[in-house]
């Protein structure tokens, strides 16, 4: 395989030397002194059944199975079917496509109505309905000319090419947009809630203020109404005190972990608990201060920028985007078992959704065309991984 850049040094399995600079979605920033990609507990401990699960399974490394699709225009999120095939979110052009994994056709079902794209800004995250069976929605987050939202869309199949989604219904609007920080991650959780992560447009102190919605994690009904359960009352905050989440998955015994983009130092994973406060603006990385939770990871933004996370045979696969490479953090229960490896430095670019196909593979998708990226032939691609 030729690889993208050339690669200056071997990263082993304890990580390099790695240098901070800024990553907001990445972009040149000035540059600080260099470290390595560190692990902790959280801030508070573990139950004692989390510390007693057992190690992770061996599998600890990914290949590239093959190219799934090629020559997308800049894709976002990215969701499985449960009928087989994958819908991808083209940012810029605000259209939805459906990918056959088996000969690579593109469908396009249609454009979503209201799109505004600029900036980070555009069609963004999507999710399948948990009933998807029998109400056939399909959910998507976007950046329109005065916010960002959440709305769901009837995907009827037999209709012609491009005429394939019904008319967009509003579940949540009013969360605050800017050119940057946009979060944009929409997943259904295990309890069948809707969770979001969001940003908080580059206003730091809308991250700390529990009535905006920048700067959190969200957790909904399908209808967008609080989730029953949530830590605030009669609020859809789940989480707070965040920069620009855009990665969300759960593992094995359904812990929600996130990732999410730093400033000028550590970009973050974290496991969330609700109502739990995350610490931006206040705390960057690591700090150990009252009243903030820390992250279980952090790694210098020059070697992440992490957008979206996937969790596959015992670890957290997290994708990099000016860190160019594909992460592997192993899990043991609420703690990160052993340092943080990387895989496919420089060989397909900036890299931005990843998710489960089932078992022991994995999806993912290049992000060379989002302006900040140098595109070669056949780019965008999504492509199929193994773990091994």
């Amino acid at each position: 395989m030729v690889q993208r850049r050339a690669v200056t040094a071997t990263l082993a399995v304890s990580a390099l030397l790695l240098t901070a600079g800024c990553s907001s979605d990445d972009g040149p920033q000035p540059t600080t002194p260099t470290s390595s990609p560190t692990t902790s507990a959280p801030s508070t401990s573990p139950s004692k059944g989390a510390a007693k699960e057992p190690a992770p399974p061996a599998k600890g490394s990914v290949e590239v199975v093959r190219t799934v699709a090629e020559d997308l225009d800049t894709p976002w999120g990215l969701a499985p079917l449960p009928e087989g095939g994958l819908l991808v979110s083209s940012r810029d052009q605000g259209t939805i496509t459906r990918i056959d994994t088996e000969s690579g056709k593109k469908t396009e079902l249609g454009e979503v109505p209201g799109v505004a794209a600029a900036g980070e800004g555009g069609l963004l995250g999507l999710a399948v309905s948990p009933d998807y069976a029998s109400d056939h929605m399909i959910y998507a987050y976007f950046t329109s000319e005065s916010d960002n939202r959440i709305v769901r869309m009837l995907y009827d199949p037999q209709k012609p090419e491009g005429e394939q989604l019904g008319a967009p219904d509003t579940i949540l609007r009013g969360i605050p947009k800017g050119t940057n920080h946009n979060g944009g991650r929409i997943a259904f959780g295990p309890d069948q809630m809707l969770y979001a992560g969001t940003g908080e447009r580059y206003e730091g102190p809308l991250a700390q203020d529990k009535k905006s919605l920048g700067g959190k994690i969200l957790r909904m009904t399908p209808e967008g109404e609080p989730a029953p359960g949530n830590p605030f009352d009669n609020s859809l905050v789940y989480s707070y005190g965040h920069r620009n989440v855009q990665g969300l998955a759960w593992d094995s015994k359904q812990r929600l972990w996130a990732s999410e983009f730093g400033q000028n130092t550590w970009d973050e994973l974290n496991q969330i608990r609700p109502g739990g406060n995350y610490g931006w603006p206040e705390v960057e990385g690591k700090e150990g201060k009252p009243g903030y939770i820390d992250p279980v990871a952090v790694w210098s933004v020059d070697d992440a920028s992490p957008s979206g996370i996937a969790i596959a045979e015992g670890s957290v696969w997290m994708a990099g985007l000016k860190g160019q490479r594909l992460w592997r953090i192993p899990l043991r229960g609420t703690k990160v078992s052993a340092d943080p490896q990387p895989f496919l430095e420089g060989e397909y670019g900036r890299l931005r959704t990843v998710v489960s196909a089932g078992g022991d593979k994995l999806w993912l998708t290049t992000s060379e065309t989002d302006g900040r990226g140098s595109p070669e032939k056949g780019d965008d691609k999504i492509l199929e991984l193994q773990v091994k």
